[in-house]
């Protein structure tokens, strides 16, 4: 395990007062999707935090929202996993896994034979609860992101395979890619009932809040499953990134990537104060948009520090 110097999040944390209520919610929906079976499994569930995780990002969302927000983290872990947790990946089978997904997410009723148990019938419920509620533009866009998303997971698999490591560039685009962070940006439309019109979504400014929302949590990740990652990421991490670029040693690549990080942070509020006005109509949506790729910062660090996906001893968060 390596040392990670302290880090500065001013970014205040945030918690709803809901997470047990969704925490028990998940365990029920889990189990009856096949994800648990037994105390263990529950046990297992609740150590990996994942209502909190929701929590911590949507402190206000209503108890029966926060329950679904928490049962699509749950989910996009699960595949997490099953696309991206082995240095042994095969990406034909990854590829065949993804379409079927896909496919699935864009209405097809064709039986899948690869994207199969638990996974499907998570998504097949909370792909329902999404377009009761949410409308078309929306739909799209988080169909869109998930594409995005898994053609990420899809690039870093065949990368292992061929045994390339990339640069810290090209790293960079990859993690922004291969992270479900914009999905979870999305998702603040949800949970605060709010809604943007494309056109705001898609504005450059808006943009680049998302981005560096996106690099922050990511490569504070990087940092927290280092170790997991020397074993099976062929080099796609952060840190690891520095270190095969600029012929570093492990622990100096650490600090580096600490730095690019505190760099990133310490840039974000200036990012924030530069989104513009977009009349009064939309202006409240816009505000908990951005809110939420802050929280989606602040709240990932703070899971972190208690989810049983990660080690023990994180880095120190003011």
């Amino acid at each position: 395990m390596y040392a990670i110097p302290p880090i500065d999040c001013p970014i205040a944390p945030r918690v709803s007062p809901h997470i047990a209520d969704a925490e028990a919610e998940l365990a029920g929906w889990a189990r009856k999707c096949g994800l648990i079976s037994d105390d263990d499994g529950r046990s297992w569930l609740a150590a990996e935090a994942y209502a909190g995780h929701a929590g911590r990002i949507f402190p206000d969302a209503q108890p029966a929202d926060l329950a679904l927000l928490a049962m699509i983290f749950a989910w996009f872990y699960l595949i997490d996993d099953a696309c991206d947790g082995t240095a042994r990946p095969e990406p034909g089978r990854t590829r065949r896994y993804v379409t079927e997904l896909l496919s699935l997410l864009h209405g097809s009723r064709h039986p899948t034979e690869v994207f199969t148990g638990p996974a499907r019938t998570m998504l097949v419920e909370i792909w329902g609860a999404l377009r009761a509620e949410m409308p078309a533009a929306w739909q799209e866009r988080f169909t869109d992101a998930t594409a995005r998303y898994l053609g990420g997971v899809l690039d870093e698999a065949e990368n292992k395979e061929a045994g390339h490591r990339p640069g810290v560039a090209e790293y960079i685009e990859l993690r922004r890619a291969a992270s479900a962070a914009e999905i979870s940006h999305l998702l603040t439309e949800f949970a605060t009932h709010t809604r943007m019109p494309d056109a705001i979504y898609h504005h450059p400014a808006l943009r680049a809040v998302r981005l560096a929302g996106n690099d922050l949590l990511s490569w504070f990740n990087d940092l927290h499953s280092l170790d997991k990652d020397i074993a099976t990421s062929g080099g796609h991490n952060l840190v690891l990134a520095i270190a095969h670029e600029r012929d570093l040693p492990v622990e100096a690549a650490v600090g580096e990537a600490v730095g690019m990080w505190q760099e990133r942070m310490d840039g974000f509020a200036a990012l924030r104060d530069r989104v513009p006005s977009f009349g009064t109509q939309f202006d409240g949506a816009v505000r908990r948009h951005v809110d939420g790729v802050a929280r989606s910062v602040r709240g990932t660090l703070d899971w972190t520090l208690v989810s049983g996906r990660y080690r023990a001893d994180p880095p120190e968060t003011r």
